[in-house]
Order: C-alpha cells, then structure tokens, then sequence
C-alpha cells in the first residue's frame, strides 16, 4: 500500500527557485534573464523561478512576463506601511507582480538577528498580499554536529505551524542547512531526506502535506539529480548556480 507521503508526492511538481542573493547588475541581469529564458522550453518538470535584490524587481518583471519563470524577493517586511525606513511591504512587492518572497532565509536569521516569529509574522504579511512565501530552515554546524537538527528544525517551524493548516498550505518551505551554503559542502540525497521526511511529517500532523519542500545548500546540476529522487524533495532553492543560466537551467531539467 502506498503511504500518505507517497500518495501527495505524485501531486507535488518540482520547483526550481534561483536566490540571486546581493548581486546583479541592469546588465548582468539582463545577460541571464535572456539565457534562462532562452533554454526554459526545454524544462518540462519543473516550475522555475529567481528571486531578485530589491531594485531589480522591474526589470525582472519586464524580462520575465510571459516567459513561464516566475520572479519573487528576499525579503518582506511584517509592516503594510508606516515609518519603517528601508523596510519593503508585500503590497509593494504586488506592484511588480511578484508570485514569491524568501522568508528567514539562513543570512538574514544569523546577520540581522531575526526570530521564528518574525520570520513566521513575514510569512503572514505575504499571504495575505496573496503572495507565496518560501519559508527557510536550517540548522548550523555546530547543531548538526551535536545531534540537534530536528530539534532546530522543529523550534523554526513552531512559529510558521501555528499560523494554521489553512495558511500553511500557501506556502513553500527549504530546508537549508547552513553548514551546506556556500561551502561547497552539501548534505548527502539520504541525510537530505531524513530532514524533509521530518518536515513533511509535522505538515501531516497540521493536515498540509501537499506543501513542497525544497532543498538548498550548495545545489549543483552534479548533484541536482540524486537529490530529486528523494521521495521528499521537491526541488531546490539555489544559490551561486542560479548566477548561471546554463546551470540553473540544468538544475530545473535534473
């Protein structure tokens, strides 16, 4: 008999997500955005998409309508306006028709100091904007190292769970082991999936095992494969590799 897990997998299509992190320029960009767009055809399993800095959202939007690769932020704020220098709402992620926006993502968990429930609380803010957040977890090396990973990934997640099986449903989480991020170190397929199926089983015990799971941590179109056979990945978040079109492309197609 098949399992629960088994049963939602075949339901789940692949997403690709490109994290373009601090880098870019009008130029390089647009020489990337023309190469992904250039070799998308050809990726029939999954859905592809690349979340841009801040300033370049129009030109991701310009670049990318109508293509099939959809484009999202790094960030939002849990604010919908006021005196908030620097932050950026999700209503004003709407304006350029952004579908994603990364949440809690490793860098801005340890450089900005942000919590589980602010991260859960940007989560909120983006869907109520109606748009998807991908929520980020992860553990860092010493917690790897002294057994606590599900612990860690099960604080991270408490927050995100308690906004409900209804609101968990709209959105995406990755697992990013932080010792993995731009290290060049990754996660083997097997250690991978332990923590997904760990994952998935909490979105069962909420009634939300539908919701994908990505992986991310230093995903290459080497490795990209045998991380998708695991029954419970469902595609990548990915970092430098997405800075390459022909890369990122072979990533989507693994």
């Amino acid at each position: 008999m098949l399992s629960a897990t088994t049963l939602s997998a075949t339901t789940r299509k692949r997403l690709v997500m490109g994290n373009w992190k601090m880098h870019g320029s009008l130029a390089a960009n647009a020489k990337l955005l023309d190469g992904i767009c250039a070799g998308v055809a050809a990726v029939h399993n999954s859905d592809i998409a690349v979340c841009v800095p801040f300033p370049y959202l129009a030109q991701a939007r310009d670049n990318l309508r109508g293509t099939g690769v959809s484009w999202g932020a790094q960030d939002v704020s849990v604010h919908e306006q006021g005196a908030y220098t620097g932050e950026v709402s999700a209503a004003m992620l709407n304006d350029f028709a952004c579908q994603w926006v990364l949440v809690g993502h490793s860098e801005r968990r340890s450089l900005h100091a942000e919590t589980d429930e602010q991260v859960a609380g940007k989560a909120l803010a983006a869907l109520k904007a109606d748009i998807t957040p991908v929520v980020c977890v992860g553990e860092t090396l010493e917690e790897q190292q002294s057994g606590r990973t599900t612990e860690v990934i099960a604080r991270q997640l408490a927050p995100v769970l308690a906004l409900g099986a209804d609101r968990v449903a709209g959105l995406v989480l990755a697992y990013e082991p932080v010792w993995a991020i731009g290290t060049g170190l990754t996660a083997t397929p097997e250690q991978a999936q332990a923590v997904h199926a760990f994952i998935r089983g909490r979105l069962a015990e909420l009634g939300a095992p539908q919701v994908r799971v990505l992986y991310g941590g230093s995903v290459k179109a080497s490795n990209a494969g045998s991380l998708f056979a695991m029954e419970d990945i469902d595609g990548a978040l990915v970092g430098g590799a997405s800075l390459v079109a022909e890369e990122f492309l072979r990533i989507a197609a693994a």
